[in-house]
C-alpha cells in the first residue's frame, strides 16, 4: 500500500512538472544575441538628462553598400513585414532606437516636449529627416505609424569620415552651457543634430523640485537657490521667501554677509530700496575684508561707480589700509577718472601684494596708470 502511494505521488509530481514546464520556459530569458550590440549612452545638459538606446549593427565588409540599400534604404519603403506601410530607417537594428529627454528641449531649433520617443531617420542622398515618434516599443520600423510622429526635423549628413566606423554609434560632442551635438556615426557617414535646452527655466524647475523636499529646510541650499535666482534675474518673489527661510532662527538664523547681501539684492529687485539698504548695512557690518572688497568689485561691474567707491573707502577705514583695501581704492579712483589718486593707491597695493602672481597684476596696473590710462 505504501509503495502504491509513493508511486502515485511520483506520478503527480511528474505530471505537474510537465504541465508547468512550458510556462517556466516562457518566463525564462537567455542572453540576447551579440550580432547587433545592445547599446546605451547618456549625457546631462544642465538639469536635462538625454538618453539613447539602440542596437548597433556592424558594417561587416559591406562598406559602400550600406546607404541607399536594403540595409539603410532611402526615404520611406515598404519593408514587407509588420504593418506593411511605407517606413523610414530604424536608425539602428532589432528593436526601435529610442531617445529620451527629461525636460523640454529643441532639436535643430524645433521644440519637443520632455519624454521618450522612438527615433527613425528618413535618409536621402544629401539630407536626412529625423523622426521622433510616440511608439517606443516597436521592432525596428516594421510597425511604424506616421500619425504617431511628434516631430520631424531636417539635418544634413557628412559622408566623408576619414575612418570607417564598424559599429553604429551615437556620439555627444561640442557641448556648450545650453546645447550639445548628437550624431549617429556608421561606416563613413555622420548624421548630426543639436539638442538645446532653456537653461534658465529648466534649472529653475530643477531648483524648485529640490526646494519642495529636504533641501527646503537646509539654509545653505536655500541660500544657493536664492542666489542663483538673483544672479539670473528670475523668480524674485519666491527667492526672497527662500532667503528669508535661510535667515529664520528656527533653521539656524544665518546672518552671513553672503546671505544678507543676497536678501538685499532681492529686495532691491522688488523696488524695496529702504529695506534693502538697511539689510545691506547689516551685511557690511558682518563682512570680512575680502567680502567687502569683492562687493565693491561687483558694483564696478554693474557700473555703480559712486556706490563702489563708498564701499572701497569703508573697507579701507574699517581695516586700517590692510590688503586688499589699497587695491580697491586703486580701482575705485581709476573708475572715477582720478588717475593720480589711483596710481598712489596702486603703488601702496604693490608693496602689500601677498604673492608673486598678484604682484605682477598690480605692477601691470601701475604701468597702465603711469601711462595715463585707466584700468
Amino acid at each position: 500500500m505504501k509503495k502504491s502511494i509513493a508511486i502515485t505521488t511520483a506520478v503527480v509530481y511528474f505530471l505537474l512538472f510537465f504541465m508547468y514546464t512550458p510556462a517556466i520556459a516562457q518566463m525564462m530569458r537567455l542572453p540576447e544575441s551579440s550580432v547587433n550590440y545592445k547599446c546605451k549612452t547618456a549625457r546631462q545638459l544642465g538639469a536635462t538628462d538625454i538618453e539613447i538606446n539602440w542596437n548597433a549593427p556592424g558594417v561587416k565588409g559591406r562598406e559602400g553598400k550600406i546607404w541607399g540599400t536594403d540595409i539603410a534604404p532611402y526615404g520611406f519603403t515598404v519593408l514587407g513585414f509588420g504593418s506593411s506601410v511605407v517606413s523610414p530607417w530604424r536608425a539602428g537594428a532589432n528593436e526601435s532606437t529610442t531617445i529620451s529627454f527629461s525636460t523640454d528641449v529643441t532639436i535643430n531649433g524645433k521644440k519637443i516636449a520632455a519624454g521618450k520617443y522612438g527615433f527613425f531617420i528618413a535618409l536621402y542622398p544629401d539630407s536626412c529627416t529625423l523622426i521622433f515618434n510616440k511608439n517606443t516599443a516597436g521592432w525596428g520600423s516594421y510597425f511604424y505609424k506616421a500619425d504617431m510622429d511628434v516631430l520631424r526635423v531636417t539635418t544634413h549628413q557628412q559622408k566623408d569620415m576619414k575612418e570607417s566606423k564598424e559599429r553604429l554609434d551615437y556620439i555627444f560632442a561640442k557641448q556648450t552651457a545650453n546645447a550639445v551635438e548628437v550624431s549617429l556615426e556608421w561606416e563613413r557617414w555622420r548624421i548630426p543634430f543639436t539638442v538645446q535646452v532653456d537653461m534658465v527655466n529648466t534649472t529653475l524647475d530643477f531648483i524648485r523640485t529640490q526646494m519642495s523636499g529636504a533641501a527646503g529646510f537646509d539654509p545653505p541650499s536655500l541660500e544657493a537657490a536664492a542666489t542663483w535666482c538673483l544672479q539670473n534675474k528670475v523668480n524674485t518673489e519666491e527667492a526672497l521667501g527662500w532667503i528669508n527661510a535661510a535667515t529664520d532662527p528656527n533653521l539656524g538664523g544665518v546672518t552671513s554677509f553672503k546671505v544678507l547681501s543676497t536678501k538685499a539684492g532681492l529686495l532691491s529687485k522688488l523696488n524695496k530700496k529702504e529695506e534693502a539698504d538697511k539689510i545691506m548695512q547689516t551685511a557690511m557690518d558682518n563682512a570680512n575684508i575680502s567680502e567687502i572688497h569683492n562687493y565693491g568689485r561687483q558694483l564696478l561691474t554693474e557700473n555703480k561707480v559712486k556706490e563702489a567707491m563708498k564701499v572701497f573707502e569703508l573697507n579701507y577705514k574699517k581695516f586700517n589700509g590692510a590688503w586688499p583695501t589699497n587695491a580697491g581704492l586703486m580701482r575705485g579712483y581709476s573708475a572715477m577718472g582720478d588717475l593720480k589718486k589711483a596710481l598712489e593707491y596702486a603703488k601702496a597695493a604693490l608693496v602689500q601684494a601677498p604673492s608673486d602672481e598678484i604682484k605682477k597684476i598690480i605692477s601691470s596696473a601701475v604701468d597702465t596708470l603711469s601711462s595715463g590710462k585707466a584700468l
